[in-house]
């Protein structure tokens, strides 16, 4: 094993190399941690990426050592997860310390399982405060908790969010892979802008339970991670059905190996559709850097239909917000009312009144108006509102959406730029967004691949893959194909 500035597709720090390292007897869990450890006292002061480490993370590493099982896919492998997921002994605070007193007395679903594998759960990254559902004009990677996280690859510049410091730390090499959660572009964003591959998984793959809500509608975790491969390898351990997530019902009948089939030739005979509306408004070079991946796409034998529409993207926008806004205050008023006795914020109104009093330390550089709208107009979600712009938005997103274009033009899958490069870090104006292919998938609750394509201005920039409900196995091996032969992404200079 050897730490570097190793290049993604070949890097000697992913999850599987680590794993080939500690099986041929070439290093130790404790040897891995320890100098993942090192690095991160060295540099996450200047990302914050990670903003809590767990004491026992070195005891379970020595325990991985003493008692070898090869059937655990994970053993003596460190992990982290965003701190809105639980982990037993540790405060849940989704990055406000609001919730500083949340102590879980339980690990969540995921972390159980991962747990189960044999991972050594090493801690918990930074994320936008409240899941960046806070304020209209916050700045992504902040939250109370964890101060400003950072792009690895130029610390001015936005590591997105929410998963800011999931992304920052994987990117970094803090940590070979991350957990983090999204409910619109929270994976694929910051995995994008950090140049990791992200899964945002359809919806009920993965369970939610110990996880601090916001949309019970489009909510999920998924894996940010170096390769194609880690994030399948992770799929197989955090996906399954759990009695506590009904959406997650039908989850053990899709469970698949989806490290199989991950195969440099699979892109024979798709057929990808360029989404034309989401391909608009980003820079010269990123339209170049898409327009290249799009020739890699061809050249691996893939047919590539142009200008295609999702319909009725727009409208479903607008149903989103109000589901959004509905929903968060009823799942969080859930959450709340369920957490610790130590919380003393027990709902959103309690949160608000909290920001309000310690507007200093929670508010130093934007306000709450996003929690404030929704205290004020979300009614019951028996309100017809809602009820209508639920059905709505999922109607026209999933069915008389990415289901009808995937359908009309017989189409395996459908791409587009993720999102734009890192933005600059500023407080007054907030986030810059110039473009982003989140939104159809995240509402539809279908599953969202972003994988690296290159690199704009020495600022990572991906490319999004999705297709409809189901389909995470065949987005990865798509995935895996086009990573498999695009140039290789440098690491971040912060490594050099």
């Amino acid at each position: 094993m050897t730490f570097s500035g190793a290049i993604y597709a070949q890097s000697t720090e992913d999850l599987h190399q680590l794993k080939e390292d500690l099986q041929s007897g070439k290093t130790t869990a404790v040897k891995i941690l320890e100098q993942y450890q090192t690095r991160s006292d060295k540099l996450n002061p200047r990302v914050a990426a990670i903003s809590a480490v767990r004491a026992e993370a070195k005891q379970d590493a020595m325990l991985a050592d003493t008692n070898k099982n090869p059937r655990l896919i994970l053993q003596g492998l460190p992990i982290m997860v965003k701190d809105n997921i639980a982990i037993q002994g540790m405060p849940t605070t989704a990055g406000s310390l609001a919730l500083a007193n949340n102590m879980a007395s339980s690990d969540a679903f995921l972390v159980a399982k991962l747990r189960a594998a044999g991972a050594v759960l090493a801690g918990k990254t930074n994320l936008s405060e409240w899941a960046n559902f806070r304020s209209s004009k916050a700045t992504s990677g902040w939250s109370s908790v964890g101060g400003q996280t950072r792009n690895p690859y130029n610390l001015n510049k936005t590591p997105c969010g929410s998963s800011s410091g999931s992304g920052a730390a994987v990117a970094a090499r803090l940590i070979p892979a991350a957990i983090g959660t999204e409910t619109d572009g929270s994976i694929v964003c910051p995995a994008a802008i950090n140049g990791l591959v992200g899964l945002k998984p359809t919806l009920g793959l993965v369970s939610r339970s110990g996880v601090v809500p916001l949309s019970h509608s489009q909510d999920t975790a998924g894996p940010m991670t170096l390769s194609v491969r880690d994030a399948a390898l992770l799929m197989n351990v955090i996906t399954g059905s759990d009695a506590s997530d009904p959406a997650t019902l039908a989850a053990d009948q899709h469970q698949t190996d989806y490290t199989k089939g991950l195969d440099a030739q699979a892109l024979k005979g798709k057929r990808i559709g360029i989404v034309s509306a989401l391909v608009k408004g980003y820079d010269k070079q990123t339209l170049a850097l898409f327009k290249s991946s799009v020739e890699i796409l061809k050249a691996q034998g893939a047919v590539i239909v142009d200008q295609v529409e999702i319909p009725n993207m727009e409208k479903a926008g607008k149903d989103e917000y109000i589901v959004l806004v509905y929903e968060f205050k009823a799942d969080l008023n859930a959450y709340l009312a369920n957490t610790p006795s130590t919380v003393t914020t027990r709902s959103m109104a309690d949160v608000i009144a909290f920001n309000k009093k310690n507007a200093k330390q929670v508010m130093p550089h934007f306000g709450q108006e996003i929690m404030l709208y929704t205290q004020a107009k979300a009614g019951a979600l028996t309100d017809k509102a809602y009820l209508d712009a639920s059905a709505n938005a999922k109607r026209l997103s999933g069915p008389e959406g990415i289901d009808a274009a995937l359908k009309k033009h017989q189409l395996d899958a459908l791409i587009a730029p993720t999102t734009s490069p890192a933005w600059d870090i500023n407080y007054k104006k907030g986030d810059a967004i110039t473009g982003s292919a989140s939104s159809p998938a995240a509402i539809a609750g279908y599953p969202h691949l972003t994988v690296p394509m290159g690199l704009v201005k020495g600022l990572p920039v991906g490319l999004s893959f999705f297709a409809g409900a189901w389909s995470d196995a065949s987005l990865l091996k798509i995935g895996y194909a086009f990573e498999q032969a695009r140039p290789a992404l440098p690491a971040p200079n912060l490594l050099k």
